[in-house]
């Protein structure tokens, strides 16, 4: 594979971690991902409430949060290393500022646009910023935004298509809807950049996600232009994941039919593994009484069938009876618990094989 340049960092290997929360991608996978030459995240959703006995304040539970699992990373790497912040959060601006002080090689944000992103840089600040897309016009607004208002463009792109775990930036009509494949967005995306980079004669790579799970993957999405690919499940099953057995059974035990689009309190469609937790929803036997955390800015108690962070804190624990695990479309594929490095080597025999050798057609 050939190496990722974001900015003036040299990613020997073009794989970036997703950053998958709550709790699922802390120091342990981000440095394991980042020691095999790829792009190590740490997910910075809920970690006040992992880190709740530090202070009773989510928020500056959080802050706390975040400090430790970059230090802890960082302690066990020299790789490279990013943090995933949703738009979203109510935290938002702590989680960046934090990062930045911190001095983490790059701040990936989705979950909405991320508009006001380098306006939190400083003079002296090392992070690179990318900014995570579901559409070409979304790259553009960023693009046009970032370079009026501060003189900054991306230092790469992240394109999510409907196959991504977790929150997906798509109407429910949109996730099987070829016109929104990742294949289908990654070219126009590329087009859509080209006009900058030439324009600020700046690269500008994009890095394609959703549904990435082989290295045959890799290279059929690198072919439409991708520089890279962001990937997410397939490190779940890993030894190094932060999550607990039971979130990894979660995936070696699912199959195909499991893997669902769900309705999230957030306001978006979401895709996860069936749980008890998820059929009780749909019987309409859950219903959160109080907001305790005021978490995600768009999610509203009294139309929402549970509290998304307990559910996700549950689940990390494997509590499936009162949470559920976010998973990609592929995450039946899981079949065992490997290493990290096992996962590379893998990943990098598959990308191999599907290359036609020297002379073929």
């Amino acid at each position: 594979m050939n190496e990722l340049r974001i900015g003036n960092l040299t990613v020997a290997v073009p794989i970036i971690q997703g950053g998958m929360g709550v709790g699922i991608s802390l120091s342990g996978l981000a440095s394991a991902v980042a020691n095999e030459g790829g792009v190590g995240v740490i997910s910075s959703a809920g970690l006040g409430l992992l880190y709740k006995n530090f202070s009773g304040n989510l928020f500056e539970a959080s802050i706390y949060g975040l400090k430790e699992e970059i230090r802890k990373a960082r302690e066990k790497t020299k790789g490279i290393i990013g943090v995933n912040v949703m738009v979203a959060m109510t935290n938002f601006v702590d989680m960046i500022k934090t990062s930045i002080a911190e001095k983490v090689d790059i701040i990936i944000a989705g979950a909405g646009l991320p508009l006001d992103l380098p306006s939190f840089l400083k003079k002296d600040s090392i992070t690179r910023l990318i900014p995570i897309v579901s559409s070409a016009r979304a790259t553009r607004i960023i693009c046009e935004k970032w370079k009026a208002n501060y003189d900054y463009l991306p230092d790469a792109v992240i394109v999510e298509g409907p196959k991504a775990g977790g929150h997906l930036g798509f109407k429910e009509g949109q996730i099987g809807d070829n016109n929104y494949s990742l294949e289908k967005l990654v070219p126009e995306i590329v087009d859509e950049l080209k006009t900058f980079e030439e324009k600020y004669n700046k690269p500008i790579p994009l890095i394609a996600a959703g549904g990435i799970y082989t290295g045959e993957d890799i290279s059929n999405i690198m072919k439409l232009g991708a520089s890279g690919v962001q990937m997410g499940t397939r490190f779940v099953t890993t030894d190094e994941c932060d999550a607990s057995q039971g979130f990894k059974q979660a995936y070696i035990d699912a199959a195909e039919k499991d893997i669902e689009i769900i309705k999230s309190p957030v306001g978006m469609p979401g895709r996860a593994i069936l749980s008890a937790f998820i059929q009780k929803v749909k019987e309409g036997k859950k219903q959160p009484l109080h907001c305790p955390f005021k978490c995600i800015r768009t999610c509203d108690i009294s139309k929402s069938p549970y509290c998304i962070i307990i559910a996700l804190v549950n689940a990390l624990k494997g509590n499936f009876e009162n949470g559920f695990a976010f998973a990609g479309s592929n995450a039946f594929r899981a079949t065992k618990i490997s290493s990290v490095k096992e996962v590379f080597q893998a990943l990098i025999n598959e990308y191999r094989e599907s290359k036609p050798a020297l002379g073929e057609v």
